[in-house]
C-alpha cells in the first residue's frame, strides 16, 4: 500500500521553472472537500463550527479558503489574531486559546470581540485589569491523570501545562458569572493525533458530564462545548485514516445520551482541527542534491529540518514518494537527510525507496499542518516558499521564499561597514 501524491513529476518540473525547490505546496481541492466532509459529519448539531487552528498553517490564503467553507479560526498569539483580522474574521468567528498570555494578546482578542478561552484561574483577575468581560467566555479543563481509551493510555493530561482542575474551573465560572458573563463554553485537549473513532466521543462524554454538573451546581448556561483538536491523520500508508462521519455520529450519541436529558439541547459543538483539516493536503517538495556512501546510504535533499522539523523533533513518520518512480520496486535502503549541522536532521531513517539518483524530486507527504509553521533559521537556513495548487490546476505563490536579506533584516551592520572603509 502506498500514498498517492496530489502532484505529478510533470507538474513539479513545470513549477520549478519558476519556483525552485524546496517548497511547500497545498491542494485547494482536497482542503475544500475535507472541510465539507467535516461539516457533514456534525450537521446534526445546529450550532456546529470548526475553528481552524491557525498555528498549524498560518497563511492568509489557506485561512481564506477555510473561511469560504464556513470555518472560524483558533488563535493562540498576537500575530495569529492580527493575521485572522486581516483576512476578515470577526468577533465570535475567532476563538482565542492561549497560555502564559501577555497583556497585549488579551487586549487585542478583546478588541476583536474574540471568544476568550481562559487557560488558568489566575488569568481571570489578570484579564480584569486589561479589558471588560464579554457576554460569552470559555474555560479550559484538565482532568489530570492518564487519558485512557479501551484500556490503552492515549496521553497524560497530568503532565500537560494546559487547563484547570475541576475545582478550579468551578471557581472560574463562579467568578466569570459575578463579573457579568452570561454564556459559557468549556474546552479540553486530552490527546494528540489520535487515529480511530473513539477519541472524540470519549472526550465528549467527559466534557458533557462535566458541563451538566457545573450547570446544575453553579447555575450557568453553556452555549458551546469545544472538543478542540486531537483527531489525527494517516501518516503511515499501512494505517487506516480517521472516519470523521463515524466520529461525528459517536459525538451525537453522547450528546443525545447526556446533554439532551439535562435540558441542554441548545449547546453548540465546536472543533479546532488543524492537523485533520490540512496535514494530508500539503507536501514538502525537495530535490536530491547529494548521495553519500559510508556506513549507511544517505540521500541528501535541498530541504532540511528547518523546512519540516517533525521527524527531527518527534521522530515522526512522513511518507516519501520519489516522483516519477511510484511504480518501481523499493530496493534502496537509506536515510533521507538535510544539510543542518545536526544528526537528527533526517526525514527518514532506514527507509526503503526506489533507486534514488541525484536530480530526483521527492514528495514528503502530510506536511500541510505543523510543517512550514514550525520552520526556523538555525545554521542560517532560509524558510521556503509556499504554493497553492488551485482547483483549476494553476499554481499560486502564497508566500515567497526567504532571502539572505530577510535573515539579516533585524541586524544593524552599519558599524562594521564603517570599519571596512
Amino acid at each position: 500500500m502506498d500514498k498517492k501524491p496530489f502532484v505529478t513529476l510533470e507538474q513539479i518540473k513545470e513549477i520549478v521553472k519558476k519556483y525552485p525547490t524546496p517548497f511547500h505546496i497545498y491542494d485547494e481541492k482536497g482542503i475544500r472537500e475535507n472541510a465539507r466532509l467535516l461539516k457533514k459529519a456534525f450537521s446534526w448539531n445546529k450550532g456546529f463550527k470548526e475553528f481552524f487552528a491557525v498555528k498549524a498553517t498560518p497563511n492568509p490564503y489557506i485561512l481564506q479558503i477555510l473561511k469560504e467553507e464556513g470555518a472560524g479560526v483558533d488563535c493562540s498569539s498576537l500575530t495569529e489574531l492580527m493575521m485572522s483580522d486581516k483576512v476578515g474574521f470577526k468577533g465570535k468567528e475567532i476563538m482565542f486559546s492561549s497560555n502564559v498570555t501577555p497583556k497585549e494578546d488579551f487586549a487585542l482578542a478583546a478588541k476583536l470581540g474574540a471568544i476568550i478561552n481562559f487557560d488558568d484561574l489566575t488569568h481571570i483577575d489578570y484579564y480584569k485589569e486589561i479589558a471588560p468581560f464579554q457576554e460569552t467566555m470559555c474555560c479550559r479543563y484538565n482532568p489530570g491523570g492518564d487519558f485512557t481509551l479501551n484500556n490503552e493510555i492515549m496521553d497524560t493530561p497530568k503532565d500537560a501545562k494546559y487547563g484547570m482542575t475541576k475545582e478550579q474551573i468551578k471557581i472560574a465560572y463562579k467568578k466569570l458569572k459575578e463579573y457579568g458573563v452570561k454564556h459559557f463554553g468549556i474546552h479540553a485537549f486530552l490527546a494528540s493525533n489520535t487515529v480511530g473513532t473513539g477519541y472524540y466521543p470519549k472526550l465528549a462524554e467527559i466534557l458533557f458530564k462535566l458541563a451538566v454538573e457545573i450547570q446544575q451546581e453553579v447555575g450557568i448556561h453553556f452555549a458551546f462545548i469545544n472538543l478542540s483538536g486531537g483527531v489525527g491523520v494517516q501518516y503511515r500508508p499501512d494505517k487506516e485514516g480517521n472516519d470523521i462521519i463515524a466520529i461525528g455520529e459517536g459525538v451525537r450519541q453522547a450528546y443525545e445520551k447526556i446533554l439532551v436529558p439535562a435540558g441542554m439541547d441548545d449547546v453548540a459543538i465546536y472543533t479546532e482541527l488543524g492537523r485533520f483539516m490540512l496535514a494530508p493536503y500539503g507536501a514538502l517538495i525537495a530535490k536530491v542534491i547529494h548521495k553519500k556512501h559510508i556506513w549507511k546510504e544517505y540521500v541528501g535533499l535541498d530541504a532540511c529540518a528547518a523546512n519540516l522539523m517533525r521527524p527531527a523533533m518527534y521522530g515522526a513518520y512522513h511518507h516519501i514518494t520519489v516522483l516519477g518512480k511510484e511504480n518501481e520496486p523499493l530496493t534502496y535502503k537509506c536515510d533521507v537527510t538535510g544539510g543542518l549541522c545536526e544528526n537528527n536532521d533526517k526525514f527518514a531513517v532506514d527507509r526503503m525507496l526506489p533507486q534514488v539518483e541525484i536530480g530526483d524530486y521527492v514528495n514528503i507527504h502530510d506536511a500541510g499542518a505543523h510543517g512550514f509553521a514550525m520552520g526556523y533559521n538555525y545554521n542560517g537556513k532560509l524558510r521556503s516558499a509556499e504554493l497553492l495548487l488551485k482547483e483549476d490546476g494553476s499554481v499560486q505563490l502564497i508566500r515567497r521564499a526567504e532571502t539572505p536579506e530577510d535573515y539579516f533584516a533585524t541586524l544593524d551592520f552599519t558599524p562594521f561597514e564603517k570599519d571596512k572603509k
